[in-house]
């Protein structure tokens, strides 16, 4: 997890952030320094389940809940990341809009 050490207005529509973070956790970025998206675990507004099925519950499924279901298409390809904290998962998946 990283904290924001500074933020600094770069005209009227961009802010400039100095962000400290775990070593390992800039690691996952795997070098890329562009299309970076900010978030905040404290931010969470809708809880969801985590589902399985089949034989011993060996499929799982990250149920998407109905109140954020709006202007996703679905059966396309889907991006996903993961990454590994201390003592979480946090999975990211990206889906285009309609």
């Amino acid at each position: 997890m990283g904290i924001i050490i500074s933020s600094k207005l770069k005209g009227e529509e961009q802010v400039i952030f100095e962000v400290l973070m775990d070593y390992k956790e800039a690691l996952q970025l795997n070098g890329h320094m562009e299309n970076i998206h900010l978030f905040s675990e404290n931010n969470v507004s809708v809880k969801t389940n985590l589902s399985t099925r089949g034989k011993g519950g060996a499929t799982k499924y990250l149920l998407i809940p109905r109140e954020l279901r709006k202007n996703l298409k679905f059966n396309r390809e889907i991006k996903c990341q993961k990454i590994e904290l201390k003592n979480k998962t946090i999975f990211i998946y990206v889906l285009e809009k309609f």
